[in-house]
């Protein structure tokens, strides 16, 4: 369980230090082709913030098992990926946005798995 906790949950903290990573540090201008929502739906403080929870949830998936400090840490942080995209996918839907629920679904099934591995693990 150790080593498909640590794939699993590796490939959600990359994904989500990559998106969050985005939504921080670049511009409304450059989000806008990706993210037509961003800057204009969500004011870019808003967008911020989303990138910031996604980059600590990324870190709360690997830091404390890690360092065994707080390890039931990545149980939440994973449990908070699930609600995050069960939101994002409602957000999508009532733009009309049925594309995107594909990815948002998508994730909402690898970060349960990341909360059933974690339970087992933690």
């Amino acid at each position: 369980m150790t080593v498909a906790y640590w794939i699993v949950a590796a490939v959600l903290a990359v994904f989500y230090l990559y998106s969050g990573g985005m939504k921080v540090l670049r511009t409304s201008e450059q989000l806008q082709p990706m993210m037509a929502w961003a800057g204009t739906t969500i004011p870019m403080p808003g967008v911020r913030a989303i990138g910031a929870i996604e980059v600590l949830g990324a870190i709360g998936l690997i830091l404390p098992p890690i360092t065994g400090i707080a390890p039931a840490l990545a149980l939440w942080a994973a449990i908070g990926f699930v609600i995050l995209q069960v939101l994002a996918a409602g957000f999508h839907l009532s733009r009309g946005e049925t594309r995107q629920i594909g990815l948002n679904v998508g994730l909402v099934a690898v970060a349960a798995v990341t909360v059933w591995l974690a339970t087992v693990w933690v």
